[in-house]
């Protein structure tokens, strides 16, 4: 058996209204916010006694989404957002954007700092690090000519 998809990427966070409201400006549509709580989420995860708030976005094709969580309790243990690329475990969520310009643009407004440069890769895409919100490391892609595709 195989998979059928991914259904999302999480992301711990400490604002949950400004995380949302960052990746709304990204593009993505906000599908639902809901606390989590009772035995079976911490039987799940394996935090006992876990309360947490989630919101869910959704991408603009409805393929993909972020799951953005707040935990409430159990307290975080463990801060990773300020790591370099190279570090192990979590890296970045990359997105393909229209306009990588207009794209930074706007979401400098709410706080992103460019990671490096913006440089081109070949003649198929034009690529960026930032972070976003709370150190989140986030890349983006524009794609220069028809086929080519961000990973």
């Amino acid at each position: 058996m195989s998979v059928k998809r991914m259904d999302n990427i999480g992301i711990v966070v400490e604002s949950l209204d400004v995380a949302i409201e960052f990746f709304v400006e990204l593009g993505l549509r906000l599908e639902g916010r809901a606390t989590i709580e009772g035995e079976w989420a911490g039987r799940v995860t394996g935090l006992e006694s876990q309360r947490v708030e989630i919101a869910m976005l959704v991408t603009p094709d409805g393929h993909s989404r972020l799951e953005l969580s707040r935990f409430l309790t159990p307290a975080v243990v463990a801060d990773h957002r300020n790591v370099p690329v190279n570090s192990l475990g979590y890296l970045r969520v990359m997105f393909a954007v229209d306009d990588i310009d207009e794209t930074l643009a706007r979401l400098r407004e709410h706080g992103a700092q460019l990671v490096g440069d913006v440089v081109q890769y070949e003649e198929a895409y034009r690529l960026c690090y930032i972070r976003g919100p709370e150190g989140i490391l986030i890349g983006l892609a524009e794609e220069l000519r028809r086929g080519a595709r961000a990973h």
